[in-house]
């Protein structure tokens, strides 16, 4: 939609590019507005591939360069945007600037539902009920938060959701960044690896059940020059919930989008801040947890031997 400088819209794990439906005619007035469906997700194929966040991110890039993209602003949305942080690992000169919406991978939390997901065996037996009861749980979720309650709509996305060998990409997309104790895949463990990162904002509803605002405030801490919006009254649907006023600061930030983002303090350089601790923790609770399960899915004597 649109004409102007490229910028691609990234939607989150289980969506489509229906979820950007309305606040893309705003963003269009000003841009070139991109919006695939991930593989995996919508109306795109199924292949049987990783899904990790590395593969979703080296995709998107081969598409830009198919659609004859060399460079945009780049807009993702939860698992969306833990996609476009990744972009910046794999190649952060195609990146103009970067604007995360309740983005994926700057903290922990993340809602219970997927947590569940990830849990080996478990989640491979939820999962195919989960596409179609949880896509309609989650659309009406959104539904009532956006006062969008289009029926068809939450139709549309259950049906998309039912294809073939969705199943297999979403089990495989939560189990490569979600285990129990929540998201294990974080940005900030790579992110100093990126020589030059570009102009970033961070969007985030302060109602979010799913990834909680205080992820928004954690990245603003770590970083110089990032821009930060909150909407008071939104959840983690801001961009369907609070359309106008989202797209609105969106195009105000990518007209002007300031300087390049810094890390405040790289990894590599001292000891962790105080807000780093419950990650740390929860990160040597969940190898523990991942070892525990890895035992107890060996054989029998193995088990037997470790008791």
């Amino acid at each position: 939609m649109g004409e102007g400088e490229p910028l691609v819209l990234l939607h989150g794990m289980g969506d489509s590019h229906r979820t950007w439906r309305q606040s893309a005619h705003h963003l269009a007035q000003d841009f070139r507005v991109l919006m695939p469906d991930l593989p995996g997700h919508g109306l795109s194929g199924r292949p049987d591939a990783p899904y990790t966040l590395a593969w979703y991110a080296q995709s998107v890039l081969d598409w830009m360069s198919a659609v004859g993209v060399e460079n945009a602003h780049v807009c993702g949305h939860s698992f969306g945007g833990g996609i476009a942080q990744w972009m910046l690992l794999c190649d952060a000169s195609r990146v103009r600037s970067l604007a995360l919406v309740a983005a994926g991978g700057l903290g922990r939390e993340v809602a219970f539902g997927l947590r569940l997901a990830a849990i080996p065996g478990l989640g491979p037996l939820l999962t195919p009920h989960f596409m179609a009861f949880g896509t309609r749980a989650m659309m009406q979720q959104a539904a009532q938060e956006s006062g969008d309650l289009d029926p068809d709509e939450i139709d549309r996305a259950v049906w998309m959701n039912k294809a073939p060998g969705t199943g297999r990409a979403f089990q495989r997309t939560v189990k490569e960044c979600v285990d129990l104790l929540g998201q294990h895949a974080q940005t900030w463990a790579h992110i100093d690896s990126v020589e030059h990162l570009p102009p970033i904002a961070l969007f985030w509803g302060m109602k979010d059940r799913t990834i909680p605002v205080r992820h928004c405030h954690l990245g603003a801490r770590r970083l110089h020059n990032v821009k930060v919006f909150t909407y008071p009254e939104s959840g983690h649907f801001l961009h369907l919930e609070n359309a106008a006023g989202f797209a609105g600061d969106l195009v105000a930030f990518l007209r002007q989008p300031g300087p390049s983002a810094t890390l405040r303090q790289p990894r590599s350089s001292g000891l962790p801040g105080l807000h780093d601790v419950p990650s740390r923790i929860a990160d040597a609770v969940a190898l523990r947890a991942r070892r525990a399960m890895h035992a107890w899915h060996s054989p029998t004597a193995e088990r037997s031997k470790a008791s």
